[in-house]
């Protein structure tokens, strides 16, 4: 019974455009939870001993929300589901981590790190020097990258279909960037296979999140980095390298960075600009460059 009324809350919730990919999961892993105690309604103390399995406060908490979001839906029509409290295990707010800024020459070693990927004489180090190239120098998101097909590689650069948002938006690309994805593909040619993924994996199928994450992090061990806390980077982190690097070529001015950061927005697929100024990081050349602007403005000069 909780099963089926949870299939329903899901139907309900995607015909007014929610995808809910993440939630469905995680109540589906929910319902088992409550089945294996023999329950076939939400119970307080039920949520929250599964919410507590997360590995972290934050995470525990988000579980917590996505029952109790269900359980205030199915108690409208059934008393029977408890009401589950908030801020059990946290406050609800949530710290994102700093980013880490890889440098151009961090960067550069980590490409070139993927010459020792095996098997030898494989297409795995070609694929990864592009996928995570493409990232950088394109600002895409990995599920992105993960998800173009062949037909999404187009002269006028790559389109990203309903990605985050449900929007669909097209990336024109630098023309060293388009030459090297179009290496890339040559060679993928001789691999052949009939998926049609732009990236795939030795076997000829499409990458998984946890094989370029598990990639990514082999990597890093390879190059010499600056750490700060000792907090290793993530792979979104190259996404926020291509942000900072297009705001540091901003030409001086207000209405240039007004006009930068609105196009900076449409590039990386943003509902609004504020959801971009996350990726806007004090680096060195960009503190330089306020410093210099505040001087003038103090000296009655133009910003």
């Amino acid at each position: 019974m909780l099963r089926q009324t949870i299939e329903q809350y899901l139907d309900i919730r995607g015909v007014v455009g929610f995808e809910l990919k993440v939630d469905a999961g995680l109540l589906r892993d929910f319902a088992l939870f409550a089945e294996d105690r023999s329950e076939n309604y939400v119970r307080r103390q039920t949520a929250i001993d599964w919410a507590a399995k997360a590995p972290s406060a934050y995470q525990q908490e988000r579980r917590l929300g996505i029952v109790r979001r269900f359980a205030e839906h199915a108690r409208a029509e059934d008393p029977r589901y408890e009401i589950v409290p908030q801020n059990v295990f946290a406050n609800g707010k949530h710290r994102r981590p700093l980013p880490y800024i890889f440098s151009s020459e961090e960067l550069l070693e980590l490409l070139d790190a993927t010459t020792f990927l095996r098997p030898r004489g494989s297409l795995r180090k070609l694929t990864y020097y592009t996928l995570f190239g493409l990232v950088a120098t394109a600002g895409l998101r990995v599920s992105e990258a993960m998800h173009l097909v062949l037909e999404d590689i187009t002269t006028d650069g790559l389109v990203i279909r309903e990605s985050k948002f449900r929007k669909s938006r097209l990336l024109p690309l630098h023309e060293t960037t388009q030459a090297a994805l179009q290496r890339y593909l040559e060679q993928r040619k001789t691999v052949g296979g009939a998926d049609e993924h732009v990236f795939i994996s030795t076997k000829g199928r499409a990458l998984t999140y946890a094989m370029i994450n598990g990639t990514f992090h082999h990597l890093l061990k390879r190059i010499r980095l600056h750490l700060r806390c000792g907090q290793p980077p993530r792979i979104h982190d190259l996404r926020h390298y291509f942000a900072v690097r297009v705001l540091e070529n901003c030409p001086d001015g207000y209405e240039h960075a007004s006009r930068h950061i609105l196009a900076l927005s449409t590039y990386l697929g943003h509902t609004h600009a504020t959801d971009t100024y996350w990726y806007l990081q004090a680096t060195p050349c960009l503190m330089v460059r306020i410093a210099d602007a505040c001087e003038a403005f103090v000296q009655g000069g133009r910003s």
